[in-house]
């Protein structure tokens, strides 16, 4: 069974790492502030889970799920995520990280940066417009009437692909924004982010999403 290292331990990285153990997946997950402020969270996941360092878990990952504030990237181990899918649940909020030239000017995107950040990774937006509580809570079997639909964008047709299946057995239809460049569609202040849409509902919204520069 694929293993999938999550490193970040907040709302984010707990729900799915919750979701992860309930669909059958091994987990290990990180935070900042060591394995040993994971006991509690590792007990509810139960045997399928347990906690380590972000070195640890990177290394441990078939797929790395990277939920960490924004301006935390730079800390992503490299090496040991090489070769592999990594899926970013980012968010740019310049109240919080400060601004950021580069995506003020809509020069970059959050997981593009991130894909810079790990050259040798296939990098996939994932999880970032649902807010924490609503991946366990608005999961639904595929073919349920108005059944969830979340967006990923990727430079890589298997990485996109797997976020998409990872969607869907955890209980959510997808849509492929197509590649990072056009990741921005789905993050904040755009119609999509956030709101609960099927996914003929996402399509649209990705269609209204107009880039605008950053309030100073």
């Amino acid at each position: 069974m694929t293993t999938i290292g999550i490193i970040g331990a907040g709302h984010i990285g707990s729900q799915v790492a919750r979701a992860a153990v309930a669909n059958g997946y091994e987990v290990v997950i990180a935070n900042s502030r060591g394995p040993e402020t994971l006991a509690e969270l590792v007990a509810e996941l139960g045997p399928k889970a347990r906690a380590a360092t972000a070195h640890e878990a990177a290394e441990a990952a078939d797929v790395a799920v990277v939920t960490v504030p924004f301006t935390a990237i730079g800390s992503i181990p490299v090496e040991p995520l090489a070769g592999k899918i990594v899926i970013d649940t980012n968010n740019y909020y310049f109240e919080r990280d400060g601004h950021v030239a580069a995506l003020d000017e809509r020069r970059q995107t959050v997981t593009g940066m991130l894909q810079a950040h790990l050259p040798a990774s296939r990098v996939a937006k994932g999880f970032n417009h649902i807010m924490a509580k609503d991946i366990t809570a608005d999961a639904k079997p595929a073919g349920t009437a108005r059944r969830r639909a979340l967006a990923t964008a990727s430079d890589f047709d298997d990485a996109a692909q797997f976020v998409t299946d990872l969607y869907d057995r955890f209980g959510f239809d997808a849509v492929n924004v197509g590649p990072l460049s056009e990741s921005w569609r789905v993050e904040r202040d755009q119609p999509a982010y956030v709101a609960p849409q099927t996914r003929d509902e996402l399509v649209a919204n990705l269609a209204k999403a107009e880039r605008r520069a950053a309030a100073a």
